[in-house]
């Protein structure tokens, strides 16, 4: 049987901020993708931050098991022997590249090839549509190679982080503001703004999709679209509540081989991309990792659905410990140090946003959050001392305890060795 070639687009600071997962914002070509593909509307990212999530993805691993536990450009990496989808595909018989933007190092290398791509094409600023013209020149030539190898791509986008400068913004008046946050002038500011670049990460991946079908690709290509974490807005990006951890996935196959337009709800994790990845590309899952492939619920063939995963947050741009579990109907947070409720990376202490919310956000936290997803989906209502939920709170603290035991996390230790980023001392020193 012929492999399929494997194409994954990943963008920035995305969540399911897209029109298909009921967002509004106009992304007609994502929306596409999900009306010919398949539609992950439960999947979650184990870390809501950049590197640690992206390490995740590519290694099938919790953060802390792969090891990085911050940002890489402020020192943190990957633990020496992980294994990854590029390095997995290459035994597998595929060509491996990167196009763009990549947030991961192994033992202290940052480099696409240490991660195990075979070809790296960097591009200066990561923007989408740069991006996607290395990639054209890629495909093109792809479609006419007499190379029978398959493929795998991992396509990168700095779209849509922080700042939104460079894109249109949507009408304030159009845009529609996120539950959770106030709906302020300046809020529908910085959504408009924001909309801007989703809108630009949109016509991208629009064009690649055109790519793979008019050079006959898309017979033989498996086109991926995700994120690494929940949007670049207060109490999402940087906490362990759902819009933190939130992300889209959307999976074309090629025509006739998988039902079109399914919307899936099951609980995954994106620990669990890596091994539904080889899977798919007859590949060797590593048997030391925490994800396992969905797969069979792909193939529709008989599929155990995860009851849980666990979630964590070390460093980001300063220290701000914090270990937890979601379930599909209750979250636990556990806080191992003192610090804001809702903390704010610093992009988002000083956005459009944050200027509205940064007060109330920075009132002393609590030392363990409990949220009913039930009854209560924005996670407003801390349940930890609520006498009728005494018996959950003490069951998924132990399941988190034991996690963290039997992986050894380091965070049992002490605290975790890092660097804040200088942006927070410069701003202490004003």
């Amino acid at each position: 049987m012929e492999k399929l070639n494997i194409l994954m687009v990943i963008s920035h600071d995305t969540g399911r901020h897209l029109g298909t997962y009921g967002r509004k914002v106009e992304t007609p070509e994502l929306d596409k993708i999900a009306e010919e593909g398949i539609q992950f509307d439960n999947y979650f990212c184990s870390q809501p931050q950049c590197s640690p999530s992206r390490g995740s993805i590519l290694t099938g691993k919790y953060g802390h098991n792969h090891g990085l536990m911050g940002l890489t450009h402020l020192g943190h990496t990957m633990k020496s022997d992980v294994k990854t989808i590029p390095s997995e595909m290459k035994k597998a018989g595929y060509d491996t590249s990167l196009f763009g933007f990549f947030h991961e190092s192994i033992d202290g290398v940052y480099e696409g090839e240490k991660l195990g791509y075979d070809h790296v094409v960097k591009v200066p600023g990561n923007a989408a549509e740069k991006v996607t013209d290395q990639l054209e020149d890629f495909l093109k030539e792809r479609s006419n190679s007499a190379n029978e190898k398959p493929f795998y791509a991992s396509v990168g986008f700095e779209e849509t982080h922080r700042p939104f400068d460079d894109f249109e913004p949507d009408p304030i008046d159009s845009v529609e503001v996120p539950p959770y946050l106030p709906d302020t002038e300046k809020v529908r500011e910085d959504i408009a703004l924001f909309q801007g670049s989703v809108k630009e990460l949109d016509r991208s991946v629009g064009r690649i999709k055109k790519l793979l079908d008019d050079t006959g690709l898309a017979d033989n290509t498996v086109l991926i679209y995700t994120t690494d974490h929940g949007i670049a807005f207060p109490r999402a990006k940087g906490t362990l509540l759902d819009a933190g951890l939130e992300t889209a996935l959307l999976i074309r196959f090629p025509k006739g081989t998988m039902k079109e337009g399914r919307r899936q709800d099951e609980l995954l994790c994106n620990i669990d991309l890596m091994p539904t990845l080889l899977e798919i590309a007859g590949g060797e899952v590593p048997e030391d990792i925490d994800g396992y492939s969905f797969l069979p619920l792909l193939e529709r063939q008989d599929y155990t659905e995860r009851d849980h995963f666990f979630c964590e947050l070390t460093w980001h741009d300063r220290y701000h410990p914090m270990r937890g579990i979601r379930t599909k109907d209750y979250k636990y947070i556990r806080n191992f140090e003192d610090g804001p409720k809702v903390y704010l990376p610093y992009d988002l202490y000083t956005s459009l946003s944050g200027e509205e919310v940064r007060e109330e956000y920075s009132v002393p936290n609590s030392k363990e959050e409990l949220y009913d997803l039930k009854k209560d989906p924005l996670e407003q209502e801390n349940l930890a001392r609520n006498p009728d939920y005494q018996d959950m709170l003490l069951k998924l603290r132990e399941r988190v305890a034991k996690w963290m035991t039997e992986t050894e996390d380091p965070l049992l230790k002490g605290p975790v060795p890092g660097t804040e980023a200088e942006e927070w001392t410069q701003d202490r020193d004003k």
